[in-house]
């Protein structure tokens, strides 16, 4: 899995809990709709809370990265009494990448409107999944995560699943960001904002903090020197940043 190299550098210190994001993993697959409202991050934030709760968690820190940091946000800001902090990694609300959206972003990151479409998506990965997801390998997972990578991403419904999260941002996620701007709503808990300095994020919009800053009270973060596949590629520094915020910006 993804963070298992993180995971086991905070496993002395902290209980770690390491979810498949709905949708991506073999473990749960949301319903379709028209509007793609069970992909989510907001359901798939009540989903993760509720999961947590089983677990015996009713208060927690949450991390996530990429397409879990637009979940990890959403459960920040629509589960305040719950989320006790909130650490995002390469990641900013949907509806900045929309606003922001220029030739840049659709030239590096012409998926986002590519899997928006209907059906098609679909065709083009199932056709070739290993061709499409050609830039992760078992050196850089581990072979017993990239094992696992290969199951998946040869289920059909997995795909599907991957995709109608694209969806859902394109569709009804930006909707409930502006609701949130709209209303004045904030993410009030201590947050720690990260991205790769192997990657584009900031190329591409510039200083990710100042943009965090315009929904959270209390945000800081730095670049990790990374790709964009940080757990995997840099799993030490990672650990330590998510470490040291939690020590010291939200103790336990």
């Amino acid at each position: 899995m993804t963070w298992n190299k993180v995971a086991e550098r905070l496993s002395p210190d902290f209980t770690v809990v390491c979810p498949d994001l709905p949708g991506f993993g073999q473990s749960f697959i949301p319903a379709d709709s028209l509007d793609s409202r069970h992909s989510s991050k907001r359901s798939k934030a009540h989903a993760l809370v509720e999961m947590m709760r089983v677990l015996g968690h009713d208060s927690f820190h949450v991390v996530g990265h990429d397409r879990g940091s637009l979940t990890a946000f959403r459960m920040a800001m629509d589960h305040p009494a719950t989320v006790r902090s909130l650490v995002t990694i390469d990641g900013l609300p949907v509806l900045e990448h929309l606003e922001r959206a220029d030739w840049k972003f659709a030239n590096a990151w012409y998926h986002w409107f590519f899997f928006a479409q209907p059906e098609k998506p679909e065709r083009a990965i199932t056709a070739n999944p290993t061709a499409w997801y050609d830039k992760l390998s078992p050196e850089l997972m581990g072979a017993e995560a990239y094992d696992d990578l290969l199951d998946c991403i040869h289920y059909p419904a997995v795909i599907h699943g991957m995709i109608e999260d694209y969806r859902a941002g394109l569709r009804i996620d930006h909707i409930h960001d502006r609701e949130d701007r709209k209303a004045g709503r904030r993410i009030r808990v201590p947050m720690l904002c990260l991205w790769s300095l192997r990657d584009d994020l900031e190329e591409i919009y510039g200083d990710p903090v100042a943009i965090w800053r315009d929904w959270a009270d209390d945000v800081a973060g730095f670049g990790i020197d990374s790709g964009h596949h940080v757990a995997e590629e840099n799993p030490a520094a990672l650990a330590a940043a998510i470490k040291n915020f939690l020590e010291i910006a939200a103790p336990r």
